[in-house]
């Protein structure tokens, strides 16, 4: 890409038959589970990242990937309400980048079982469902092949019932076989890991200094990537999807305009220690592309040039993939124990803990992270910490350490 980021080769669309696929790790909603966030290089329609803010773009690459979903009728351009046309319009409608790609792969794996069952998806009843259900794998890390989780069930059931009620809303199916599907009970803890203060400071700080140090582009974009996910909790599709021109000014505030969820707008304001390295980012983009910051456009945070390859000229904008490619080397250089394991989300849950256990009221946490549902925030993120750092486990041991003894011997 250029030298800092490098992303795998894009990903072909294709309508997979995915039995079975990776394990997702879901973000936590009070809605049902939100689709999760891919890992570098997966997902099936990875390569609709390059679409993003394109609205001609993405529409191409939804019709082009709709149209080799299995076990649907083929595609009528005649016809409106075809069943393809509908499933283009249902993926494009009021989703974030990774909704649409997680949506998309959930739907190809039911489509793919009724193909391989000789099943016509549009006389599916809710016993066809169950058994799809049951039938519910996932591969980890290590290759090895187990049942879906709780949640990764609960978030297939949940896209193949908005695809069937999307289709009931337009009169071309009767019934929603998936409405009655039993599903999974959710736990109220969340699987993400979040960083302590001191971590998230380390990794700032070195991502800063390394910046500095270098003096790149490429350097500066990754400290103000960091900075701006953990000093605002953005989902990191507010934050691939932002424009320079959503950079405002207001009651004495530089704030940034985003996308929500549901495809609605808001601001947050970027306080002094996220927007420095971000002006110091974009001064060194504008000087590059010989313009004055105030005259940069197009997406907030891009590729820069490769050093050696003129076919990747930059000015892409980031993929969620590149931000998680990004953490997880600054955060190995950074030396945090979690390395392995840090998302994009780990920045926003990380937001959230070190605000409430900072003693930042519920209420002022869940309107900077934009949860709907307080619940969401209490019981995410709130009561998370809650079960870590004020665990009994922690007053046993005080109580138990009065009665041991050096060596592990306990008082007569």
């Amino acid at each position: 890409m250029d030298g800092e980021i490098i992303p795998r080769a894009p990903v072909p669309l294709r309508a997979p038959v995915p039995e079975p696929v990776p394990e997702p790790v879901p973000e936590p909603g009070r809605s049902g589970p939100e689709p999760p966030e891919s890992p570098p290089g997966k997902g099936p329609v990875a390569g609709l990242e390059r679409s993003v803010g394109d609205p001609v773009a993405l529409r191409a690459g939804l019709v082009e990937a709709v149209g080799l979903l299995p076990a649907l009728p083929p595609a009528d351009v005649g016809d409106r309400y075809a069943v393809r046309s509908l499933t283009v319009l249902w993926l494009e409608a009021d989703k974030t980048e990774h909704t649409r790609r997680a949506y998309f792969a959930d739907l190809a794996a039911w489509l793919g079982w009724c193909a391989r069952t000789g099943l016509d998806p549009m006389r599916a009843r809710r016993a066809d469902l169950d058994a799809w259900k049951g039938t519910l794998t996932v591969t980890g890390r290590d290759g090895t092949v187990h049942p879906a989780s709780a949640a990764t069930q609960a978030r297939r059931l949940a896209a193949i019932s908005s695809w069937y009620r999307y289709l009931q809303s337009n009169d071309v199916t009767e019934r929603n076989p998936a409405a009655a599907v039993r599903r999974p009970r959710l736990s109220t803890s969340s699987p993400l890991p979040a960083l302590s203060a001191p971590e998230a400071a380390t990794l700032i700080d070195h991502a800063e200094t390394r910046a500095r140090r270098l003096g790149s582009e490429p350097a500066w974009r990754d400290a103000a990537l960091v900075a701006v996910l953990f000093y605002t909790g953005l989902r990191v599709s507010a934050v691939t999807g932002a424009t320079v021109t959503d950079l405002g000014y207001d009651s004495g505030h530089t704030i940034l305009w985003h996308w929500k969820k549901g495809r609605t707008r808001d601001f947050v304001p970027l306080a002094p220690p996220a927007l420095a390295p971000l002006r110091s980012y974009l001064a060194v983009r504008a000087a590059r592309e010989d313009v004055t910051t105030e005259a940069l456009t197009g997406p907030l945070l891009v590729t820069a040039p490769h050093a050696y390859d003129p076919g990747k000229p930059g000015g892409r904008a980031l993929t969620q993939r590149d931000v998680w490619s990004a953490l997880r080397r600054l955060a190995a250089e950074a030396g945090l124990p979690s390395a392995a394991t840090i998302t994009p989300h780990t920045a926003r849950r990380t937001t959230g803990t070190v605000l409430l256990a900072g003693g930042v009221p519920v209420q002022k946490v869940q309107d900077l992270l934009g949860h709907s549902d307080i619940r969401t925030t209490r019981e995410r993120y709130d009561a998370h910490r809650h079960k870590l750092d004020t665990s009994s486990a922690y007053t046993l041991a005080q109580i138990l350490a009065a009665h041991r003894r050096p060596g592990g011997e306990t008082e007569g």
